[in-house]
């Protein structure tokens, strides 16, 4: 892998931005609030991430694995379950955020269409969210439903970064088709962050990277 390839994988961070990564994330974080409507959401007075995928895709148990709380977001093996936008603090200077699961939810037409307005009304109108956080399951790649997301954010001018989750579940051999499919179709998103970030939530890998990445953004 070379940085002369398009989205290459981020590197481990260096020694500033883990101790960085590692002061922050040590301050601890906690569950702020659930919102269902605009009107709902804190204060726009600290810096902010979100995490956006496809139901099923591990956002929770990200989230958790990030911030060393086993239940800190509610995970879940029924697709669609978060059906708010979850505020979380991270020390008194960040919010995590974690957006409804898109795709294939288990809800009825009118409840989805009602997320999905919520969704773009926040992407498109919160000045202190920083960058998104795309979140593809590395066993299929990016599907038409992932590009609608991407295409929201290249929409709202809001900078996204694809995270591949569940790296464990594929082969070694296997990664460098999912690395080309994944860069093909992030070719076409002005908003795409040009660096990959591979994690697994199950053994650890690209955690630190991910941390950092949020610890070092201005």
């Amino acid at each position: 892998m070379t940085n002369a390839l398009p989205f290459p994988l981020a590197e481990a961070p260096d020694r500033d931005a883990q101790e960085a990564a590692t002061r922050l994330f040590r301050q601890g974080a906690d569950f702020l609030k659930g919102v269902v409507a605009m009107s709902g959401l804190p204060p726009a007075d600290r810096m902010e991430v979100c995490f956006a995928g496809r139901s099923n895709v591990g956002k929770s148990t990200l989230i958790n694995a990030l911030t060393g709380r086993r239940a800190l977001a509610r995970a879940s093996n029924t697709p669609g379950r978060t059906q708010e936008i979850n505020f979380f603090t991270l020390a008194d200077s960040h919010y995590l955020v974690d957006l409804p699961g898109y795709g294939f939810a288990k809800a009825p037409v009118a409840v989805v269409e009602k997320w999905q307005r919520l969704l773009k009304a926040y992407l498109q109108g919160r000045q202190s969210l920083r960058r998104a956080f795309v979140l593809v399951d590395a066993r299929h790649g990016i599907k038409p439903v992932d590009e609608e997301i991407m295409a929201l954010l290249d929409t709202a001018a809001v900078p996204f970064q694809t995270v591949l989750t569940k790296a464990d579940k594929i082969k070694a051999a296997d990664e460098p088709k999912l690395l080309a499919q994944v860069r093909g179709k992030l070719a076409k998103h002005p908003a795409a962050f040009p660096e990959l970030i591979l994690t697994s939530s199950e053994t650890g890998a690209g955690i630190d990277t991910l941390r950092a990445t949020i610890a070092t953004l201005v």
